[in-house]
């Protein structure tokens, strides 16, 4: 790649969709105060740029990325052209998420246009302060729970009760949702194909067998259409950004603007769950009162006590990613074990006693 032609071509294509000229000021990687050409060249490799520009006097900055190429249903260049559709098509209709400016196709000729022969599609978004609420996690592993904290996972869980009140009568949207929950190359399937045949932690026939039963779930689920509302999809701490107090914006909403609402709570209520384990080895404590927190703040508002007895292949999914050792290749054998023991006894449970859920880290009965 000529990256003067890239320069070129990405100034026009701004001032294309700005109406205006424009002055870059820096093109380059998120963080990085002197960028380099090698920073350039490899934009089209799922890579993420940075660009500050001056137009019309006032200074803008725009985030252009590319979707890089895995194993989750990601292989080909079509499968990522979807998914940055998708999101340029989502994004800008969700409360408080980052707003998608356009999408566009990069070109074997290294031009910019909206749509086009491609070789690669991007998206373009604004720029939104905060910093992802994980570091909030990381903080009160080591000092505690602070009023804050409180207050911010009420804040987290009230924001899932507003847009969960916006519902669809579609039903072979939520039909779809539960299928691609199960088989789609993001969710359960792609998981479970992703682990290693040798692990110390879990087996094929293992896997197997988690497979089959949230197939078996998927059965038990599918037809509850009436609960199709509007959700994030990807509601977890590295996507949640906080400023002061309790503002805070969402980015990467993922795979469609509707869904079961208990994607959305066992995305983000893992996480408490998950953090317990890596401070204690077990479920107690500040991260325990967290996620009762949440749940407490969410059940009293919408009377949705019927999420219980729908959301144990939500938590399967999420727990496959947290044991996971593409993902979280650091974590050690004995919190991987636990989360195996969660994913397995939750999927054995009717419906999810929250009481019981410190339980379910320990040795249970097979699948």
């Amino acid at each position: 790649m000529d990256v003067n032609i890239f320069r070129k071509n990405i100034k026009e294509y701004l001032e294309k969709i700005n109406g205006s000229e424009i002055k870059i000021l820096y093109l380059g990687p998120l963080g990085c105060e002197e960028p380099n050409d090698d920073d350039l060249k490899e934009f089209n490799y799922g890579k993420t740029l940075l660009i500050r520009f001056l137009i019309r006097g006032k200074q803008v900055e725009n985030i252009i990325s590319t979707m890089k190429k895995n194993i989750f249903g990601h292989q080909h260049f079509y499968d990522r052209a979807k998914s940055l559709l998708l999101d340029h098509s989502c994004f800008n209709k969700l409360p408080r998420h980052v707003k998608s400016i356009d999408v566009g196709a990069f070109m074997d000729s290294t031009a910019f246009k909206s749509l086009g022969d491609a070789s690669e599609f991007f998206i373009l978004r604004e720029v939104v302060d905060g910093k992802e609420y994980y570091h909030d996690l990381e903080k009160i592993k080591k000092r505690g729970v602070k009023e804050i904290d409180i207050n911010r996972t009420k804040e987290l869980a009230n924001y899932l009760v507003k847009i969960h009140k916006v519902k669809n009568e579609e039903a072979s949207l939520y039909k779809r949702r539960i299928r691609e929950l199960i088989g789609d190359g993001e969710c359960i399937m792609g998981l479970t194909d992703s682990y290693p045949k040798k692990l110390d932690f879990t087996s094929y026939q293992e896997l197997k067998e988690i497979e089959k039963k949230c197939v078996e779930w998927r059965y038990r689920i599918k037809d509850k259409t009436y609960r199709l509302c509007q959700v994030h999809g990807d509601y977890h701490p590295w996507n949640i950004l906080f400023r002061n107090g309790l503002d805070f914006s969402v980015i990467d909403r993922s795979r469609g603007e509707w869904g079961e609402p208990a994607d959305d709570v066992a995305s983000i209520t893992i996480n408490y769950l998950f953090y317990s384990l890596q401070k204690l080895g077990k479920i107690d404590g500040e991260f325990l009162e967290l996620f009762n927190i949440f749940w407490n703040t969410y059940l009293k508002k919408t009377e949705d006590l019927e999420m219980l007895s729908v959301i144990a292949p939500f938590y399967a999914w999420r727990g496959l990613v947290l044991a996971s050792p593409i993902w979280y290749p650091d974590i050690e054998t004995r919190i991987r074990v636990k989360i195996f023991n969660f994913i397995k006894n939750i999927l054995n449970e009717e419906s999810l006693n929250l009481e019981s859920v410190p339980s379910l880290f320990e040795e249970g009965d097979d699948l």
